[in-house]
């Protein structure tokens, strides 16, 4: 990892959804950025990649497997940070799924659940026990992951496209009850963007490819990277007045 300017020097982080993707880049961004970061991830053998990335560099770095849909196991993840770090700083929720590929009146209710479970039930769950532990010390920045699916429609994914839209209402909400405390919430919103679960999405049709490019006005996908700097800027203190944000890195695909 190349040498950082330490916009988070020190602090204290959690990304969740860590294993691949967003969830890794941010992981390795935030370490290189000087964050000593709790890895998390329902994937044990992909995050443990991401966790040994980071100690080759000289990071500071620990693992909990978590499944973010349970809520004992985000209290177990949640007291793993403070047990490890002291403080809990910054929290980066990105643990998602793409859930089923379906029109409306075809999705079946137990992948409907499964992914608002995940998508927006993981959110909701990691914020309900991150945003007490930083209460107490008047400080802490929490990003969540939603999409630029939840700012447009995305036929054929309901279920994916509804819980994200319901983590920006999450998201502000809770930006709102938190001013006065210290407590920054914002959220980002990727577009289409070159990770496995988007290569494995591309993969069902060749139209459906050509579809999510032709979305895309710079006529490519996004970086993993490219999505984590935004992340570690709302992460920072240089973020310090900006809280129920929906922040786009999308390359401009919604404002077409």
């Amino acid at each position: 990892m190349r040498a950082m300017a330490g916009l988070v020097e020190g602090k204290a982080v959690l990304v969740t959804g860590a294993a691949t993707g967003i969830g890794r880049a941010t992981a390795l961004l935030l370490a290189a950025e000087g964050a000593r970061v709790t890895v998390s991830d329902i994937n044990e053998m992909e995050a443990q990649g991401t966790v040994t990335s980071i100690r080759e560099a000289g990071g500071e770095v620990s693992f909990h497997r978590t499944d973010v849909s349970d809520e004992s196991q985000v209290v177990d993840l949640i007291d793993h940070v403070v047990a490890t770090w002291g403080q809990l700083d910054c929290a980066v929720n990105n643990a998602g799924i793409a859930g089923p590929t379906a029109v409306v009146h075809q999705v079946d209710l137990e992948d409907w659940n499964r992914t608002l479970a995940t998508n927006l039930g993981g959110i909701f769950l990691c914020m309900k026990h991150e945003i007490p532990v930083m209460q107490k010390r008047g400080k802490g920045a929490i990003v969540n992951t939603a999409s630029g699916a939840g700012i447009v429609a995305a036929p054929g994914m309901a279920p994916y496209c509804a819980s994200k839209h319901a983590i920006l209402g999450l998201t502000k909400t809770a930006a709102v009850e938190n001013a006065a405390l210290g407590v920054r919430i914002n959220a980002i919103c990727p577009g289409s963007t070159d990770t496995p679960m988007m290569q494995a999405t591309m993969a069902i049709d060749p139209s459906v490819k050509k579809m999510i490019l032709r979305s895309m006005p710079g006529g490519r996908l996004g970086e993993a990277a490219e999505i984590a700097e935004a992340a570690l800027w709302l992460c920072s203190d240089r973020a310090s007045f900006v809280s129920g944000e929906a922040m786009l890195v999308d390359g401009g695909a919604v404002a077409r």
